[in-house]
């Protein structure tokens, strides 16, 4: 039995985009804290990174034809 309205299934890479868009957003946030500069900038490199990886998941899933909406900034 098939049903008219079938959810649609959330994939690893599904996961990912929004799992290393919230780890970016976390790292900068530590970053605007931070007292030393060393830090701030490794923070920040990171969190580059982060939003690098939900890119590279955001496009797999473009590809899958799930076609996840692109982060708002």
């Amino acid at each position: 039995m098939l049903r008219p309205s079938r959810t649609r299934r959330v994939t690893l890479d599904g996961q990912l985009v929004g799992y290393w868009d919230r780890e970016a957003a976390r790292l900068e946030t530590i970053a605007a804290t931070t007292r030393f500069a060393w830090q701030k900038r490794r923070l920040l490199r990171k969190a580059a990174e982060a939003r690098a990886k939900a890119e590279r998941s955001r496009q797999r899933e473009a590809e899958r034809g799930q076609g996840i909406p692109p982060a708002e900034a």
